[in-house]
């Protein structure tokens, strides 16, 4: 990364660990040789530019592959690399805009809401570059041979909506916000308040769990009634008014046994605390090296023979540069002038 990203605020060290960090301009002719002299033992590149960038920085696919041919070259960008889109500028909010992901989130009859995290970037840009870079990887140990991922982030999304799809084929009509299926439209599948002004999750989609809520209610008529259209409005209205009467811990502790698929909705400072994730190690405690303590978030993959863990903590904005140039071949000399001359 250059220097000039150090600026715009969205450094986030919590995305770091386990990592070293280099700054460098690419678009000085030192900035380049040394890309190219780390290029020639990479397994794997990811970029994150517009489409074009590369090609006029000189470091795309056919140019890098010509210094490494195994290696494995993934371009991560909002539309794609091709497409009537692919040139247009964007974030988060704009590819689930057109992919349709939006438009399923929020409230009926008020507008699209904003998630809260950002779910086009990571898991339709992250979670799918790195999908494909396992993918690539594994045919590189058949073929030998390196190749190019080409991800959308909007493509990522798209990827997203079968269910959409299935209720679209099934009922010919396309889902509405909030009124779906598996979306409020009915009290099986829906969020309700508690009399603390906290709310509890019910998915109760199998008939099984929704007669064992119900009948915990005291309202056994419910049960055949779950998905009855001409009264849904009135068991959401009573599902309601009852949850209303006690607080979340209350209702934590009553249905804690049953087979209900429930759920409390928790804030991140409480996420932090639950002892789930504390057993699981998805929230973990770490030192920094100025030495103060700090919370981080784990490894969600869990491996047998190889797990994953926090080795190091984050580092700051280009920490690792000097040190990976050092383990590349360049003097402290070089390294000081390329520090100089703002390549580093």
């Amino acid at each position: 990364e250059g220097k000039r990203f150090m600026a715009d605020g969205l450094f986030i060290p919590e995305v770091n660990r386990n990592k070293e960090h280099i700054s460098l301009d690419l678009k000085a002719k030192e900035g380049k040789d040394i890309f190219f002299r780390l290029v020639k033992d990479m397994d794997v590149f990811l970029e994150g530019f517009r489409p074009g960038v590369v090609h006029r920085l000189g470091i795309d696919y056919d140019t890098v592959r010509k210094a490494n041919s195994k290696i494995v070259y993934c371009s991560i960008s909002g539309y794609g690399q091709t497409g009537p889109y692919h040139t247009r500028v964007g974030h988060d909010v704009n590819y689930l805009s057109c992919s349709g992901v939006l438009d399923l989130i929020g409230e009926a009859d008020h507008p699209p809401s904003i998630p809260g995290i950002q779910i086009a970037d990571i898991a339709g840009g992250g979670m799918n570059a790195a999908i494909g870079i396992l993918l690539a990887l594994l045919a590189r140990e058949r073929t030998g041979k390196g190749q190019y991922i080409d991800i959308s982030m909007t493509d990522g999304m798209v990827g997203f909506l079968p269910m959409a799809l299935y209720l679209q084929n099934l009922k010919g009509q396309a889902p509405s916000r909030a009124d779906s299926f598996l979306s409020h439209r009915y009290a099986c599948y829906n969020t309700y308040e508690t009399a603390d002004g906290k709310y509890i999750s019910i998915g109760a989609v199998e008939n099984r769990f929704w007669k064992e809520l119900c009948e915990h209610m005291e309202v056994s008529e419910y049960t055949p009634l779950q998905y009855d259209e001409n009264r849904r409005q009135e068991i959401i209205d009573f599902m309601r008014s009852s949850f209303m009467k006690k607080t979340l811990a209350e209702w934590e502790a009553e249905l804690k046994d049953l087979d209900v698929c429930w759920g409390r909705i928790q804030n991140l400072e409480e996420v932090l605390q639950d002892p789930l994730f504390r057993k699981r190690e998805m929230v973990v405690e770490f030192q920094e090296k100025d030495g103060k303590k700090n919370t981080a978030l784990g490894v969600p993959i869990k491996l047998s023979e190889t797990p994953g863990s926090l080795r190091t903590p984050p580092p700051r904005f280009g920490e690792s540069t000097a040190s990976i140039l050092k383990e590349i071949g360049y003097s402290k000399k070089e390294i000081k002038e390329f520090l100089d001359k703002g390549v580093i």
